[in-house]
């Protein structure tokens, strides 16, 4: 027996503190009606098999501790009040079991299984249909068509409220999780969209800046290193004109960021017309640089990256390229802008600048943005050992993307 009892506390849950008030109070209200000798039907009717005051409790007290399964265990709740209020047909009857009932049948569309909520409305619909049909079918007496009217007001109408209730909240839970994942893409886009821009401004500002900082430090260290006022004065002359247009770049990229700007004018992106300018001032800078560049038209994002790769090649080139010739090549193959840029490798004699490492990852990006393709290593040629950057980017008038 003590088995049993654990058992049966293990499957049942504690019932909420709402439902025992509900159960207490309804077990008052019936004994209160019981008290003062109200019944809803006479002795005397004929269905009434258990005649007496005190037949009527029983049914009165199994409704009442029913109530307290109305939602932790619906289903059971209802189905032992079922056969309660059939006791109760068969005694003079309480009003107040009668309302427990249709609170049970309640309770059991709304808070039990999805397939007890649809179930249960159509069962006791049937049962209030042939309730009717079938009594006035049998006796042919109109008042025989009130024994539907009374089971589709216990038992229908209940369930058919119950059923409406669980579908408005359903529908607002489905709304309100809607929302919730609504709320949650947008921060998921909002996410990326900052990890985007941050990605966007450091490549932006790697490859304006890094050029002229790297030639900067370059030629610093020469002049620190080497006794030679002539070095040195040249040295010096390299370094303003860098550190002049690293700077005019900075205030450019500073008018993008403040929106509230109105005195700096973001600057335009750089077209392949410009790598001209860029390889001379690669060439001030010390380096021994050869252009080979085929003039075609191709979409703007695709131009701005490839000036990109070429500025940041060369900027690599002049801070780990050892001594001699560096060629820059462009040119359209197979429906793509190839860009070829190689500097001789291996130690360089004098002066190096620091690498981040970020140059290589910053030129893979582009070009992964526009689908393209990149590699960049050492390799073999007749000159000698060499490093070689090529990236092959679509150009094709499909092609789009922000590579800034």
């Amino acid at each position: 027996m003590a088995v049993l009892d654990g058992a049966m506390a293990a499957r049942l849950p504690r019932p909420r503190r709402f439902d025992a008030y509900v159960a207490l109070g309804s077990l008052l209200g019936g004994l209160l009606l019981w008290g003062v000798g109200l019944a809803t039907r006479p002795r005397t009717e004929v269905y009434v098999l258990l005649p007496g005051r005190w037949p009527v409790l029983l049914p009165l007290f199994v409704l009442a501790g029913c109530e307290l399964l109305r939602r932790t265990a619906p289903r059971i709740g209802l189905l032992i009040g079922t056969a309660a209020i059939v006791l109760d047909v068969v005694t003079q009857g309480n009003l107040v079991s009668i309302l427990i009932y249709t609170d049970l049948m309640y309770a059991a569309v709304l808070y039990g299984p999805p397939a007890s909520a649809h179930r249960i409305p159509r069962i006791t619909g049937l049962l209030s249909v042939a309730g009717a049909v079938v009594p006035f079918a049998v006796w042919r007496e109109p008042e025989a068509l009130l024994i539907g009217v009374v089971t589709g007001i216990v038992a229908f109408g209940p369930a058919a409220t119950g059923l409406i209730v669980r579908n408005h909240r359903e529908a607002a839970e489905a709304a309100r999780l809607r929302a919730e994942q609504t709320a949650l893409l947008a921060e998921m886009d909002r996410t990326q969209a900052v990890t985007a821009e941050r990605a966007r401004m450091a490549r932006e500002l790697h490859d304006m800046v890094a050029n002229h900082l790297s030639a900067i430090a370059i030629h610093s260290t020469a002049a620190l290193s080497l006794d030679d006022p002539k070095t040195s004065q040249e040295a010096l002359v390299v370094i303003r004109e860098n550190s002049v247009e690293g700077l005019a770049e900075m205030r450019r990229l500073i008018g993008i960021l403040r929106d509230s700007s109105g005195d700096v004018e973001p600057a335009a992106a750089p077209t392949l017309d410009g790598l001209g300018s860029l390889v001379e001032n690669a060439r001030t800078n010390g380096l021994d640089v050869t252009l080979d560049a085929e003039r075609a038209e191709v979409p703007a994002p695709v131009e701005l990256a490839a000036y990109r790769i070429v500025q940041e090649s060369l900027t690599n080139a002049l801070k780990h390229a050892a001594p001699g010739r560096v060629t820059v090549s462009l040119a359209r193959r197979n429906g793509s802008l190839a860009v070829d840029v190689t500097s001789p490798y291996g130690d360089r004699d004098g002066p190096r600048a620091p690498g981040s490492g970020a140059g290589l990852v910053g030129m893979e990006e582009r070009a992964a943005l526009l689908d393209g393709t990149f590699e960049a290593g050492p390799e073999d040629s007749p000159e000698g050992k060499v490093w070689v950057v090529r990236a092959a980017l679509p150009v094709n008038d499909t092609a789009e993307g922000d590579t800034t």
